[in-house]
């Protein structure tokens, strides 16, 4: 194509250009809520909901579902811009896990050694491996359609993190009605489960995100 002619055509587009923080801030509300409503005309709260908000356990799963969420939403908006890169922020991703691990470590000086595997398997593993992925598909449909608009640079690793940000909205729903408190289960399912939206995220972006 001839300079003048690319000129041309740049000149005729005259299409606003997309706020995408405010597409992806829309997407994550908009995932958010659809993956609420499924899941409190599904499954909704476990039935002792009011007993177990007073246990550090329960109320920990939180901690590390929101802060995934939080970390994940924090690098989303840099990765939608060709020469963007979240550098060393990307070290945020490992607050979560790290935060797991140490409640994991506590859990076993706490807790007799006869009931470690117990808490480990817990009683609702297939649940958590099918639950979290499905609903993290509603939030992942909405922020891909938004990150679509954008032109990652590496367009898998945008998916992974769209992946990250839709895991900690499910998880953080799917903790009200899980039973399994021990942060030995969720040390165990909660990342199995991560991993299978993961590597669908990574694939899905490097499918529907390229540019």
């Amino acid at each position: 194509m001839k300079t003048e002619d690319l000129i041309s055509l740049m000149a005729q587009d005259t299409r606003r250009p997309v706020n995408l923080t405010l597409a992806l801030s829309g997407a994550v509300a908009a995932g958010a809520l659809v993956a609420a409503v499924a899941f409190f005309s599904t499954l909704g709260f476990r039935h002792d909901i009011g007993q177990a908000i007073e246990t550090i356990r329960f109320l920990f799963k939180f901690v590390v579902t929101i802060s995934l969420f939080a970390t994940a939403v924090s690098l989303t908006g840099t990765m939608l811009r060709p020469g963007s890169n979240p550098g060393s922020r990307r070290w945020l991703l490992l607050i979560a896990p790290l935060l797991l691990v140490a409640a994991a470590i506590v859990e076993l000086f706490v807790t007799p050694s006869d009931l470690w595997l117990g808490k480990l398997i817990g009683h609702n593993a297939l649940h958590c491996l099918t639950i979290i992925p499905a609903l993290s598909l509603l939030p992942g449909f909405f922020l891909f359609l938004a990150m679509r608009q954008g032109a990652p640079e590496n367009p898998g690793l945008a998916g992974v993190l769209a992946a990250l940000v839709s895991v900690g909205i499910a998880a953080t729903l799917y903790a009200m009605n899980c039973f399994d408190d021990s942060p030995l289960f969720v040390v165990t399912w909660y990342p199995l489960a991560t991993l299978i939206v993961v590597t669908i995220g990574y694939i899905a972006g490097r499918r529907f995100l390229r540019w």
